[in-house]
């Protein structure tokens, strides 16, 4: 195994902010991939990484007033995932409201809706769910559409009021609108009422 490709790897873990999470694609351009795993192992037997759940690892973050290690961000795993498996991902359930503002419910499963397939992740006590949806609800659709849309359709038409509509209004830039109000034409009549009042002031561009 040659140092050059370790240090290559090293050096691009020690560029990522603390907290960061890869996986062994990330570092496919560098060497081969029973190379990576060898050096992934070495890295942490040293501590530089840890190893979250399989094929994943975190570098790791700590806090100095708590005085130790913080947990892994789901999120963060998540989209590890994703990148692992080529799949396109998007928040979803409480997840999404969660991401929104809409809630500030701590969840005890994070939730993606998925072109891959139904799967489910767990570690300490935090667990990652995949659930498969067809392409045209995700290809082609910004995240923030695809997030606000989740949203809306977690919620439900009867409990999507003002409240709801000024906090997402006030959340989105004028990019995120445009982009929402031209993307979520396809969505069902409801969810494009409401996202047509969130972005009211905004043109829909071709």
């Amino acid at each position: 195994m040659s140092n050059s490709y370790m240090e290559k790897i090293r050096e691009r873990i020690m560029q990522a902010p603390d907290g960061s999470v890869f996986v062994n694609s990330d570092f496919a351009d560098i060497t081969d991939t029973n190379t990576i795993k060898q050096i992934i192992s070495r890295l942490i037997k040293e501590g530089t990484l840890r190893r979250i759940i399989r094929g994943v690892f975190e570098k790791p973050k700590y806090s100095k007033l708590l005085q130790e290690y913080v947990a892994a961000d789901p999120n963060e795993i998540a989209n590890a995932l994703a990148r692992c498996y080529h799949w396109t991902i998007a928040p979803c359930g409480d997840t999404a409201l969660n991401k929104l503002g809409l809630s500030t419910q701590v969840t005890a499963v994070w939730s993606y809706i998925s072109d891959g397939p139904y799967k489910t992740y767990e570690w300490d006590k935090t667990k990652i769910e995949f659930k498969h949806r067809t392409n045209k609800e995700i290809t082609g659709l910004s995240p923030t559409t695809i997030l606000v849309i989740q949203a809306l359709k977690t919620l439900g038409k009867e409990n999507t009021d003002s409240k709801v509509i000024r906090i997402l209004s006030h959340r989105l830039n004028t990019e995120e609108k445009a982009a929402l109000l031209r993307e979520g034409s396809e969505a069902t009549d409801w969810v494009y009422n409401v996202i047509r009042e969130i972005c009211k002031g905004e043109k829909e561009n071709d």
